[in-house]
């Protein structure tokens, strides 16, 4: 697998090794030992999740606070632009971003720790994307950041407006708070 560290600190892109011939391809997708040693600490995963979304639908920012999640994000069809943003107000890369295409094609998956607001954008006309989480969903505990917040200035591939959930369109800027 490999590894890529990211301008957040603790934001890595993973890259596993596919294996092709004519039946098709094999891959790892998650190997404890190895996602420990990429992270520098021991995780587990208590939560696998599931979504499925049409062109354009973007989904996010979310987080949860407390009970933050990490979480391993990978597209299983179609493509995603996948987002980590840092809202950390004590973290030196407060109000940065990284954004990466994740798709069934490139078998990319992005790592965002526990903290970090996370949102995704369909790329292709699906797309099924998987995600691992570090602790379980706690309604209660949601919190969303407007996906078009000018502090952290994401600059979403979409043309025209993106499609997005009465949540997602009513919630508060970073600076609110």
């Amino acid at each position: 697998m490999t590894i890529t560290t990211t301008e957040i600190p603790g934001v890595l892109l993973l890259e596993p090794k596919v294996y092709r011939d004519d039946r098709g391809f094999f891959s790892e997708t998650f190997n404890a030992a190895a996602f420990a040693e990429a992270v520098g600490r021991h995780v587990t995963f208590v939560q696998d999740n599931q979504s499925r979304s049409c062109r354009n639908v973007l989904r996010g920012l979310h987080l949860q606070d407390p009970h933050p999640q990490g979480k391993l994000v990978r597209a299983v069809s179609g493509a995603i632009f996948d987002v980590a943003a840092d809202i950390c107000p004590d973290s030196p890369t407060f109000g940065t971003w990284v954004g990466f295409e994740l798709s069934a094609e490139n078998h990319r998956q992005l790592w965002v720790p526990e903290g970090l607001a996370h949102g995704f954008l369909v790329l292709s006309d699906t797309a099924d994307v998987i995600y691992k989480t570090t602790d379980f969903y706690a309604p209660a505990c949601e919190r969303t950041i407007r996906w078009d917040d000018p502090t952290l200035g994401i600059d979403w591939p979409v043309s025209g407006a993106p499609i997005v959930s009465p949540r997602d369109a009513a919630a508060p800027l970073l600076a609110a708070g």
